[in-house]
């Protein structure tokens, strides 16, 4: 019983951890007015047929601290990787000079850190989402066992403690992950 536990427990883990990484992604691609190239790594491009992440198209790099360039090896892309940066919502306005896609990185207005809190919000709401569902289907297995009869109604209870002490422990590392972003967005 103690092994089914453990399973249990290291997939939600495992699981759960995915979504926090993801989390981590979405707010690396929030610009805080420096350049990174975490920015520009979720946007996604229009390319042979599909949508493919921006660095299957090219190469993302930091000549200085508020630009960013994409060297892009097809030159039949550089029009889709621009409309792709232009269409992704960052408010970025990306110059074409020849394979090199340049990207200025603007200073931040007052507006635009509210919008960008605004979108980590919704971002940690998608991973608590996540996390809740991955909660739900830990809790849906612990009742399966109890109905098979491989557990009892007080392991049962102790095992759905133990996934919600889980789920309550990453949903206070996404709002502290949140508030950090969000203090990373009003300092610059």
């Amino acid at each position: 019983m103690a092994a089914d536990l453990n399973n249990l427990k290291q997939d939600l883990t495992r699981r759960m951890d995915g979504a926090l990484e993801t989390l981590k992604r979405d707010f690396g691609g929030l610009r805080t007015g420096r350049a990174s190239p975490a920015l520009l790594e979720p946007i996604r491009v229009e390319a042979y047929g599909s949508e493919v992440p921006i660095t299957q198209v090219g190469t993302i790099g930091v000549p200085e601290s508020r630009m960013l360039t994409v060297q892009v090896w097809d030159r039949t892309m550089v029009g889709a990787v621009d409309r792709a940066i232009r269409e992704s919502g960052l408010g970025l306005n990306p110059q074409i000079d020849g394979q090199l896609v340049r990207v200025p990185i603007p200073m931040l207005t007052a507006e635009r850190r509210t919008e960008l809190a605004k979108a980590a919000g919704r971002y940690a709401e998608a991973t608590k989402v996540s996390v809740r569902a991955v909660r739900r289907d830990g809790m849906e297995q612990i009742k399966s066992f109890e109905k098979k009869h491989e557990i009892g109604e007080d392991v049962a209870k102790t095992w759905s403690d133990e996934v919600q002490k889980l789920t309550d422990g990453y949903i206070k590392r996404i709002d502290e992950s949140l508030a950090d972003k969000e203090r990373d967005i009003k300092q610059v």
